[in-house]
């Protein structure tokens, strides 16, 4: 019975202080209960459940054993401790994605493969090119560079974070735009590739090495978990897949926009698909890890707010 108390009062400690309620050592009375879709209560009910999957549940046996492994950490650490650990940890997951994509473009150079897409897409997207369709494409390719993406990724964090009251949305945005612009930096180190000839490309010229594209793996990676945070809270199927469908678009047209303006090969723009859907990848599974965390060091039916619907 201590072990349940002694549970109970750690979450409600932890909802207390997401919630904004004051903390029991000023002694001073708690604001007003805030809605039941808010603060950890908030992300234990409508958070755990993506279109009828309860993502607190692992079906295979490495996920239910990596699931207990965090549990037990978070036991030491908290639970938004443990999530920060999780994304560090990611982060060096990260390179090595990044590492093993170096290494397989290095094999697909030497066998050519899909390197003998470069030349011939480059060559048809110069051939599409106008003054109007250059000015508007690298107005949208804008959208994707080192002030646009941060403008609008930041943006949404902030309203997510405080709709919510939680701060789960600023750890999971800013860890995952952390490892992009990481996996970026190491992939251009590690391979050092040229871009396009500047006579193929458009102006503002850009010249750091060309793989991977930045922009297309800011965008897969940033619009990914937006996209992921936003459907989490949506019980429309139909809202949820025009939400997917948005962020596929976005990430999809933005890496053909590199490639048509010849900042970037057609290769290096495929290499940030596969690296940004990877790190995403990660980055859920880490989220779901701290709501399996979360659930389950609340005792069943002890918290009724957690047994209604979202």
């Amino acid at each position: 019975m201590r072990t349940v108390r002694t549970a109970y009062r750690d979450v409600m400690v932890d909802r207390s202080e997401e919630e904004g309620n004051v903390s029991a050592h000023t002694g001073g009375p708690p604001d007003p209960a805030p809605p039941r879709d808010r603060g950890v209560t908030g992300e234990l009910r409508a958070d755990r459940n993506l279109g009828g999957r309860d993502l607190t549940h692992w079906r295979s046996r490495p996920g239910r054993w990596l699931a207990w492994l965090v549990e037990q950490v978070s036991r030491v650490l908290g639970a938004r401790q443990t999530l920060v650990l999780i994304l560090t940890i990611g982060v060096a997951v990260a390179a090595t994605m990044t590492w093993l994509a170096s290494e397989t473009y290095e094999a697909v150079v030497q066998a050519q493969g899909v390197a003998l897409w470069d030349e011939p897409l480059l060559e048809a997207s110069i051939d599409l090119r106008s003054p109007a369709v250059d000015t508007s494409v690298t107005a949208y390719t804008d959208v994707g560079g080192v002030v646009g993406m941060p403008v609008l990724a930041v943006s949404v964090m902030c309203l997510l974070a405080i709709r919510r009251r939680s701060w789960t949305p600023v750890i999971l945005v800013c860890a995952a735009g952390l490892g992009s612009l990481l996996m970026t930096i190491a992939g251009k180190d590690l391979v050092g590739r040229a871009r396009p000839p500047l006579t193929s490309a458009v102006p503002p010229y850009e010249y750091s090495p060309s793989f991977p594209s930045g922009h297309t793996l800011n965008a897969v990676v940033i619009a990914g978990v937006l996209a992921y945070l936003v459907i989490l809270r949506q019980r429309s199927r139909r809202a949820r897949a025009l939400t997917v469908a948005l962020a596929t678009l976005f990430a999809v047209t933005m890496g053909l926009s590199r490639v048509f303006l010849g900042h970037h090969w057609f290769t290096d723009v495929l290499a940030a698909w596969v690296l940004g859907l990877a790190w995403l990848a990660v980055v859920v599974t880490a989220h779901r890890l701290y709501l399996t965390t979360r659930k389950r060091r609340v005792p069943h039916g002890l918290h009724p707010d957690l047994d209604g619907p979202p």
